[in-house]
Protein backbone atom coordinates (compact mmCIF):
# COMPACT_ATOMS: atom_id res chain seq x y z
CA UNK A 1 0.00 0.00 0.00
CA UNK A 2 1.41 3.32 -1.01
CA UNK A 3 0.71 6.79 0.38
CA UNK A 4 0.56 9.71 -2.08
CA UNK A 5 1.79 12.98 -0.76
CA UNK A 6 -0.35 15.99 -1.52
CA UNK A 7 0.94 18.14 -4.27
CA UNK A 8 2.11 21.55 -3.08
CA UNK A 9 2.74 24.73 -4.97
CA UNK A 10 5.72 24.76 -7.35
CA UNK A 11 8.91 26.22 -5.80
CA UNK A 12 9.64 29.80 -6.72
CA UNK A 13 13.37 30.48 -7.33
CA UNK A 14 14.85 33.13 -5.14
CA UNK A 15 15.99 36.25 -6.97
CA UNK A 16 19.48 37.25 -6.01
CA UNK A 17 20.02 40.97 -5.60
CA UNK A 18 23.10 42.40 -7.37
CA UNK A 19 24.83 45.76 -7.25
CA UNK A 20 24.38 47.64 -10.51
CA UNK A 21 27.51 47.47 -12.72
CA UNK A 22 28.42 50.96 -14.05
CA UNK A 23 29.33 51.21 -17.72
CA UNK A 24 32.66 52.82 -18.66
CA UNK A 25 32.08 56.09 -20.53
CA UNK A 26 33.09 56.01 -24.17
CA UNK A 27 35.14 59.16 -23.83
CA UNK A 28 37.29 57.49 -21.17
CA UNK A 29 37.93 54.49 -23.41
CA UNK A 30 38.90 56.82 -26.24
CA UNK A 31 41.28 58.74 -23.96
CA UNK A 32 42.95 55.50 -22.83
CA UNK A 33 43.35 54.38 -26.44
CA UNK A 34 44.97 57.68 -27.40
CA UNK A 35 47.28 57.46 -24.40
CA UNK A 36 48.42 53.95 -25.38
CA UNK A 37 48.92 55.02 -29.00
CA UNK A 38 51.00 58.02 -27.87
CA UNK A 39 53.20 55.77 -25.75
CA UNK A 40 53.80 53.47 -28.69
CA UNK A 41 54.78 56.41 -30.91
CA UNK A 42 57.22 57.72 -28.31
CA UNK A 43 58.79 54.27 -28.01
CA UNK A 44 59.42 54.06 -31.74
CA UNK A 45 62.99 55.00 -32.76
CA UNK A 46 63.41 58.50 -34.18
CA UNK A 47 65.44 58.76 -37.36
CA UNK A 48 66.64 62.36 -37.91
CA UNK A 49 66.79 63.68 -41.44
CA UNK A 50 70.09 64.54 -43.09
CA UNK A 51 69.18 68.22 -42.87
CA UNK A 52 68.70 67.89 -39.11
CA UNK A 53 72.05 66.13 -38.78
CA UNK A 54 73.73 68.91 -40.76
CA UNK A 55 72.16 71.54 -38.51
CA UNK A 56 73.19 69.63 -35.38
CA UNK A 57 76.74 69.30 -36.73
CA UNK A 58 76.98 73.05 -37.34
CA UNK A 59 75.86 73.57 -33.75
CA UNK A 60 78.51 71.11 -32.60
CA UNK A 61 81.21 72.98 -34.52
CA UNK A 62 80.13 76.30 -33.02
CA UNK A 63 80.46 74.80 -29.54
CA UNK A 64 83.90 73.37 -30.35
CA UNK A 65 85.09 76.69 -31.79
CA UNK A 66 83.80 78.66 -28.80
CA UNK A 67 85.44 76.21 -26.41
CA UNK A 68 88.90 76.12 -28.01
CA UNK A 69 89.11 79.63 -29.49
CA UNK A 70 90.89 81.34 -26.60
CA UNK A 71 93.50 78.59 -26.21
CA UNK A 72 94.06 78.30 -29.97
CA UNK A 73 94.40 82.06 -30.29
CA UNK A 74 97.06 82.05 -27.59
CA UNK A 75 99.09 79.43 -29.45
CA UNK A 76 99.08 81.54 -32.61
CA UNK A 77 100.01 84.71 -30.72
CA UNK A 78 102.82 82.98 -28.79
CA UNK A 79 104.42 81.54 -31.93
CA UNK A 80 104.07 84.88 -33.72
CA UNK A 81 105.69 86.70 -30.78
CA UNK A 82 108.58 84.21 -30.76
CA UNK A 83 109.13 84.66 -34.49
CA UNK A 84 109.10 88.43 -34.09
CA UNK A 85 111.83 88.24 -31.43
CA UNK A 86 114.03 85.68 -33.18
CA UNK A 87 113.77 87.47 -36.54
CA UNK A 88 114.63 90.82 -35.00
CA UNK A 89 111.29 92.38 -35.98
CA UNK A 90 110.67 93.09 -32.28
CA UNK A 91 112.87 93.50 -29.22
CA UNK A 92 110.06 93.51 -26.67
CA UNK A 93 110.98 90.19 -25.11
CA UNK A 94 109.05 90.90 -21.91
CA UNK A 95 105.75 91.24 -23.75
CA UNK A 96 106.42 88.08 -25.77
CA UNK A 97 107.12 86.13 -22.59
CA UNK A 98 103.92 87.43 -21.02
CA UNK A 99 101.88 86.36 -24.07
CA UNK A 100 103.29 82.84 -23.97
CA UNK A 101 102.84 82.38 -20.23
CA UNK A 102 99.30 83.74 -20.24
CA UNK A 103 98.42 81.57 -23.22
CA UNK A 104 99.81 78.46 -21.54
CA UNK A 105 97.69 79.12 -18.46
CA UNK A 106 94.60 79.70 -20.59
CA UNK A 107 94.90 76.26 -22.21
CA UNK A 108 94.06 74.46 -18.97
CA UNK A 109 90.38 73.58 -18.27
CA UNK A 110 91.05 74.55 -14.66
CA UNK A 111 91.70 78.14 -15.78
CA UNK A 112 89.36 78.41 -18.76
CA UNK A 113 85.57 78.21 -18.41
CA UNK A 114 85.01 77.49 -22.14
CA UNK A 115 87.44 74.56 -21.98
CA UNK A 116 85.85 73.35 -18.76
CA UNK A 117 82.49 73.35 -20.56
CA UNK A 118 83.98 71.07 -23.21
CA UNK A 119 84.87 68.50 -20.55
CA UNK A 120 81.13 68.03 -19.96
CA UNK A 121 79.99 68.28 -23.57
CA UNK A 122 77.78 65.48 -24.90
CA UNK A 123 77.31 65.00 -28.64
CA UNK A 124 73.64 64.85 -29.70
CA UNK A 125 72.14 61.44 -30.52
CA UNK A 126 71.62 62.43 -34.15
CA UNK A 127 75.43 62.54 -34.57
CA UNK A 128 76.21 59.42 -32.55
CA UNK A 129 77.50 57.49 -35.55
CA UNK A 130 80.33 59.89 -36.45
CA UNK A 131 82.77 59.38 -33.55
CA UNK A 132 82.50 63.06 -32.58
CA UNK A 133 82.77 62.41 -28.85
CA UNK A 134 86.30 61.19 -29.56
CA UNK A 135 86.95 64.46 -31.41
CA UNK A 136 85.82 66.40 -28.32
CA UNK A 137 88.23 64.43 -26.12
CA UNK A 138 91.04 64.88 -28.65
CA UNK A 139 90.36 68.62 -28.80
CA UNK A 140 90.77 68.81 -25.03
CA UNK A 141 94.06 66.90 -25.33
CA UNK A 142 95.16 69.30 -28.08
CA UNK A 143 94.68 72.12 -25.57
CA UNK A 144 95.90 70.39 -22.44
CA UNK A 145 98.62 69.38 -22.28
CA UNK A 146 99.86 69.79 -25.89
CA UNK A 147 99.09 73.46 -26.64
CA UNK A 148 100.08 74.37 -23.11
CA UNK A 149 103.46 72.68 -23.59
CA UNK A 150 104.10 74.54 -26.86
CA UNK A 151 103.53 77.90 -25.21
CA UNK A 152 105.60 76.94 -22.19
CA UNK A 153 108.40 76.03 -24.60
CA UNK A 154 108.12 79.49 -26.19
CA UNK A 155 108.44 81.15 -22.78
CA UNK A 156 111.41 78.92 -21.94
CA UNK A 157 113.19 79.85 -25.17
CA UNK A 158 112.68 83.54 -24.50
CA UNK A 159 113.98 83.24 -20.95
CA UNK A 160 116.84 80.80 -21.64
CA UNK A 161 119.99 81.85 -19.73
CA UNK A 162 122.37 80.55 -22.39
CA UNK A 163 122.58 79.52 -26.03
CA UNK A 164 122.83 75.85 -25.01
CA UNK A 165 119.71 76.08 -22.89
CA UNK A 166 117.95 77.90 -25.72
CA UNK A 167 118.85 75.11 -28.16
CA UNK A 168 117.43 72.51 -25.78
CA UNK A 169 114.18 74.49 -25.42
CA UNK A 170 113.95 74.95 -29.19
CA UNK A 171 114.22 71.19 -29.69
CA UNK A 172 111.46 70.68 -27.13
CA UNK A 173 109.26 73.19 -28.97
CA UNK A 174 109.70 71.37 -32.27
CA UNK A 175 108.87 68.02 -30.66
CA UNK A 176 105.76 69.41 -28.99
CA UNK A 177 104.66 71.15 -32.19
CA UNK A 178 104.80 67.81 -34.03
CA UNK A 179 102.57 66.26 -31.38
CA UNK A 180 100.21 69.24 -31.62
CA UNK A 181 100.04 68.95 -35.42
CA UNK A 182 99.41 65.20 -35.26
CA UNK A 183 96.50 65.68 -32.88
CA UNK A 184 95.08 68.43 -35.08
CA UNK A 185 95.22 66.07 -38.09
CA UNK A 186 93.31 63.42 -36.12
CA UNK A 187 90.64 65.91 -35.05
CA UNK A 188 90.28 67.33 -38.56
CA UNK A 189 89.96 63.82 -40.01
CA UNK A 190 87.06 62.90 -37.72
CA UNK A 191 85.22 66.18 -38.18
CA UNK A 192 85.70 66.38 -41.96
CA UNK A 193 84.34 62.86 -42.32
CA UNK A 194 81.17 63.93 -40.48
CA UNK A 195 80.91 67.13 -42.53
CA UNK A 196 81.11 65.14 -45.77
CA UNK A 197 78.64 62.51 -44.56
CA UNK A 198 75.89 65.03 -43.76
CA UNK A 199 76.83 67.68 -46.36
CA UNK A 200 77.07 70.34 -43.68
CA UNK A 201 79.27 72.78 -45.69
CA UNK A 202 81.28 73.78 -42.60
CA UNK A 203 84.86 73.79 -41.37
CA UNK A 204 86.58 72.29 -38.30
CA UNK A 205 87.84 74.68 -35.60
CA UNK A 206 91.01 76.56 -36.52
CA UNK A 207 93.95 75.02 -34.64
CA UNK A 208 97.34 76.66 -35.18
CA UNK A 209 100.52 74.69 -34.59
Amino acid sequence: MSVRLPAGPAPVPLRQSRWPVPRTPRWLLLALALLVAGGVLVALPHHPSNAQRADDLRGFLRSMTDGIESCAGGVGESLYALHAITSGASHDTGTAIGIARYGATNCSPANSLPLDDLTQYQVSESLAGYNLQTAVNDLLTWAFPLAQRVQTDVADILTAPSRTAGSHDTAALRRDQRALDAMRATIDGIIRHAITAVSAHAQPPTLPG
